[in-house]
């Protein structure tokens, strides 16, 4: 387990290139992502047809990303599976804050390049989220399907047992499938920094606290209970 208040990772050359690793990969993310959803604006695609292409443009802009960078920074690609991984011990507060501030970052300058790209008349809110059910409905649907994808990335990619060389594939899958029941209620965030670079960039601040609020408690919740009883409880069961 890291030490909380850690603070060697300000001067770790191997923690700055992983959180330079999460900036690009959340640059990357919050281009493909809000871009797939601006570019079916443009094709003008059917309801289905939009719900079939944003699952796949997130789930495997996922799973590729995750694949690139895991072994640099783990691929966390998102503010509240960071979280999640301080509050387990996982990674030290400071390099947290060193990943959440990158990831900020990287969804600004992801959505800010979409701006230069995307002609004015087809940016709309550049595929930033809102909800299509009331403020409490919303908070809920995001923690669910924030503690689904944590819950994975745990028993895939951090639980030591666990088939790692298949958590690209499962967190990926995860996010997709996801994307079906979330995309018609919240637009299935699950990712702050997702959400956050298209608002930032757009101005569209609606309720924009539930997508931090809601990932952040489904990953926290997540995450301590696959570590407790899982992770903690084997290695207690195996002494």
């Amino acid at each position: 387990m890291a030490n909380l208040l850690d603070t060697s990772d300000l001067s770790n050359k191997a923690a700055w290139q992983a959180t330079l690793a999460e900036l690009i990969a959340v640059m990357l993310f919050v281009f493909v992502g809000s871009g797939a959803i601006i570019g079916i604006g443009m094709v003008g695609a059917d309801g289905g047809t939009t719900l079939i292409i944003a699952a796949l443009a997130h789930g495997l802009a996922i799973a590729a990303l995750v694949s690139a960078i895991g072994r640099v920074s783990g691929g966390h690609i998102n503010p509240a599976v960071t979280v999640a991984a301080v509050v387990t011990g996982r990674m030290s507060l400071v390099k947290g804050a060193m990943y959440v501030a990158a990831q900020l970052i990287g969804a600004l300058v992801g959505a800010a390049l979409l701006l230069s790209v995307i002609p004015l008349a087809d940016q709309g809110t550049l595929g930033a989220h809102s909800l299509n059910v009331d403020v409490a409905s919303g908070l809920i649907v995001e923690m669910i399907l924030t503690f689904m994808l944590v819950f994975v990335i745990f028993a895939t990619a951090m639980d030591p047992k666990g088939p790692g060389h298949l958590a690209p594939f499962a967190i990926g899958l995860t996010v997709m499938v996801n994307h079906f029941v979330g995309v018609p209620l919240t637009g299935a965030s699950m990712n702050p920094a997702r959400s956050f670079g298209p608002a930032l960039a757009t101005g569209e601040w609606a309720n924009h606290w539930v997508y931090w609020v809601g990932p952040i408690m489904g990953a926290v919740l997540a995450a301590i209970i696959y570590e407790v009883i899982y992770i903690r409880g084997h290695e207690e069961a195996a002494a």
